[in-house]
């Protein structure tokens, strides 16, 4: 019979939980875009008119594009660096939704939401 040693676990640096916070941040404006879309679902029918097919991609579009880049922008943080992958998607959310603020049609609005997932 083997014995198992007991092994004594080591806390978290402040360093990894600033890099923890750093990975959540990105999740968390996610859940919050999607929630905030859902609440804005009245206003953005009465100003843009969108058809039923269009309000299904304004707000499916990001979860199209999650799954279909998921295993591409890994490699490419791969290769690019994950820290700069992350800074360049964000500049180009930043960009998408200053541009979806100022969407005039359906069309616009889920193209802007289509290219800040980049």
């Amino acid at each position: 019979m083997i014995e198992l040693q007991p092994t004594t676990a080591q806390k978290a640096t402040r360093k990894e939980w600033l890099g923890l916070l750093v990975i959540a941040l990105p999740c968390m404006v996610y859940s919050m875009d999607l929630t905030v879309l859902n609440l804005a679902i009245p206003e953005l029918s009465a100003d843009l008119h969108p058809s039923s097919e269009q309000l299904l991609w304004i707000m499916d579009i990001y979860g199209f594009l999650v799954a279909g880049f998921l295993i591409t922008m890994g490699n490419l943080g791969d290769r690019i660096g994950r820290r700069k992958l992350l800074l360049i998607g964000a500049a180009f959310f930043g960009a998408a939704s200053v541009l979806a603020a100022f969407a005039n049609s359906a069309e616009t609005l889920i193209a802007a939401r289509a290219v800040s997932l980049f």
